[in-house]
This record gives C-alpha cells, sequence and structure tokens, in this order.
C-alpha cells in the first residue's frame, strides 16, 4: 500500500471517528433533555394532583384540621382585591391578552361582626391552575401558570376578574370567595394625592434606580408618580423581586390609612369623596354600600398594623426563564382557617 493511500485511510478513520464521536455527544444530549422534559413533566404532574387534591379541602361544611373541626365563620367575607397593570378608565372591555394583568393581589377578611380588616398577600407568580381562552374569549383548557396570568384572560373586566376569583380560589385550597374588586395603576396616584401624599419610610435598599429619594431608611412623603413607583417598582433584572416589593405595599396600605383615619375624623365625607374619584377606574361584583362598607370598617379599627397582615407562605423558585412562587399548602392551612374559619365542637 503506498504512502499517499495511507495517509488518505487514516484522514478518512480520523473523520469516522470525529463523526461518530459527534454522534455520540448528539445521542447523549438528547437523551439527557429527554430525561429533563421527562421530570419536568413529572414534577407538573405532580403539582397539579398535589393541587388538585388540596383545592377542595374547603369545599365541604365542615374542615378537620389537627384533630379539631372548623365551620366556615359567615361573618366573615373574603374579598378578592386586584390592582391591574393598566392605564385609563375600566369602563370597556377589552379582548383577552390585552385588558392587563393582575400585578398585586390580595385577599380581604372582612370581619362583619367586629368591623374589622386582615389581608392576605398572595404573591403574583403562584403557580395555580388558571382558565385559558383564546383572542375571541372561547375557553381553550386549564393550565399550571402564573397567577398574575389568569386576569389576562378575560375581557378586562367582569370576566377577568372571575377567571382571577376561581384561581385565587384554587390556590388556596377551594375557599369561596365572596366578592371582588379591580382597579387599575391610576388609582394609586389619584387616591395618594386626594389625600396630600403618604409618608412612608423606604423599607429596602435598590429603590434609588427608580428615584433618587428612594434611599432606603428614608423618610418620603410621596406625590404625583412617586405613588405608584413606591408601590410597583421592581428590578427585573433581580430574580423574585415581585416577591420583595410586597413589604413596601404593606407599609404604604398601612401608612395610607393611617392618614385617611385622621383625615376622617373632620372630614366626615372623605371616603365617599375617594371613591367617587376611582369609580371608573374600578370593576366590582359589590354594590357601592357594601364597598362603602369595608372602607368605614378599615377606619373603625384602631390601626392598620403588620399583624393585620399575612402572606401566602410557599417557596420562590428560578427557571430559566421565569420567577415561580411555589405554594406551601400544608402551612396555609392554618391561616386560612385562622381567618375565614371558628372552631366548632
Amino acid at each position: 500500500m503506498s504512502r499517499k493511500r495511507k495517509r488518505r485511510n487514516r484522514k478518512i478513520w480520523y473523520l469516522l471517528a470525529v463523526a461518530l464521536l459527534c454522534v455520540a455527544a448528539f445521542g447523549y444530549k438528547t437523551v439527557r433533555l429527554y430525561r429533563l422534559r421527562k421530570e419536568t413533566e413529572a414534577q407538573i404532574a405532580e403539582r397539579v394532583y398535589t393541587q388538585a387534591e388540596s383545592s377542595v379541602l374547603f369545599q365541604s361544611a365542615t374542615v378537620e384540621y389537627d384533630g379539631k373541626t372548623y365551620r366556615r365563620n359567615t361573618h366573615v367575607k373574603a374579598i378578592l382585591c386586584m390592582g391591574v397593570d393598566r392605564k385609563g378608565t375600566m369602563e370597556g372591555t377589552t379582548i383577552p391578552t390585552m385588558g392587563g394583568q393582575a400585578d398585586g393581589i390580595f385577599v380581604i377578611a372582612q370581619d362583619t361582626a367586629r368591623n374589622t380588616l386582615k389581608i392576605l398577600m398572595v404573591p403574583r407568580d403562584s403557580m395555580t391552575e388558571i382558565t385559558m381562552t383564546d383572542l375571541s374569549g372561547n375557553v381553550l383548557g386549564k393550565d399550571i401558570q402564573h397567577l398574575t396570568l389568569a386576569y389576562a384572560y378575560g375581557d378586562g373586566r367582569e370576566k377577568s376578574c372571575e377567571l382571577t376569583m376561581e384561581a385565587v380560589s384554587n390556590l388556596l385550597c377551594g375557599l369561596d370567595i365572596d366578592h371582588y374588586i379591580a382597579a387599575n395603576i391610576e388609582v394609586i396616584n389619584i387616591l395618594n394625592d386626594s389625600v396630600g401624599g403618604v409618608t412612608v419610610t423606604v423599607p429596602s435598599a435598590g429603590m434609588e434606580k427608580k428615584d433618587a429619594a428612594f434611599i432606603e431608611g428614608a423618610t418620603v412623603t410621596l406625590h404625583g408618580e412617586q405613588a405608584e413607583a413606591f408601590v410597583r417598582y421592581r428590578d427585573i433584572e433581580e430574580t423574585h423581586s415581585a416577591i420583595f416589593r410586597m413589604s413596601r405595599q404593606q407599609e404604604y396600605i398601612m401608612q395610607f390609612f393611617g392618614i385617611v383615619k385622621g383625615q376622617a375624623a373632620r372630614n366626615s365625607t372623605i371616603v365617599t369623596d375617594m371613591l367617587g374619584l376611582i369609580e371608573q377606574h374600578m370593576v366590582t361584583d359589590m354594590g357601592k354600600e357594601e364597598y362603602l362598607k369595608v372602607a368605614l370598617d378599615a377606619l373603625e379599627m384602631e390601626s392598620l398594623a403588620e399583624e393585620d397582615f399575612y402572606v401566602v407562605p410557599g417557596q420562590a423558585v428560578m427557571t430559566e426563564v421565569y420567577d415561580e412562587f411555589h405554594v406551601n399548602q400544608e402551612a396555609l392551612m392554618p391561616i386560612i382557617l385562622k381567618l375565614f374559619y371558628r372552631e366548632v365542637s
């Protein structure tokens, strides 16, 4: 065999070896991706299964927990409150995906007998079963998605609220939600300026990226668009920033109600006046006298303090694409029982 032919054969074998290595590497990567996909599908299936079990816990007349029996307290109303990332009025409907998302989600526990309120804060990125629709509003099915998206699949008004109410009920172990109130982001600045501004303490670092006055520990009186910035700003480059801003939202709510309570002592119509300012920017299934009572009950309280706030417990998880919040149903159970149920003998 000639030297030239030997070199050619060695080159062929070399190319074949490289090709085989490439095939092996591709095969390994394909198998790995397949396994990862199967593991992900299994995790989703497990999450769906777990939630399917827990989403009906509060559907029965009584609930057994930790050796005790509980029944829904009929005096306590569960009112879903949504802050929608949308501007303008909310008088007209929209096609799905165009009505905004529920950027802030809270459930008020209104004790109508004691005239008190408790607030359960729900992370917007909580993963739960939601109903999805096409652009015509036709239901496509259900899937585990971010809670904030439930509102977007509706009409920007009643349908969006109903879809979010359904999703929140699923998330809260089947708790029946009595009413809903949705308001858009313009409401923040309108109400803030109607009381002459709200003074807050900046609770965390990083806010100065949005406003030079927002230095950690600084006391700032918010005016105009500062109010929305303080309540809503989050650094999208930071993971789980939507959860971290909840402390600011709590700070703002407490300070705002403190100011309103003080002014109400001098102006008996302040609550009705404020509600009149925002009617075009909100959607609710409550009558005016009903949501007026919610506001008046808040004013009847001595104060709205940290102990009046609860946060849905769980774990913040960073995926390859999005932040997710996985609710701890076991830890959530006693909170729901405390807020909305009473022990029976």
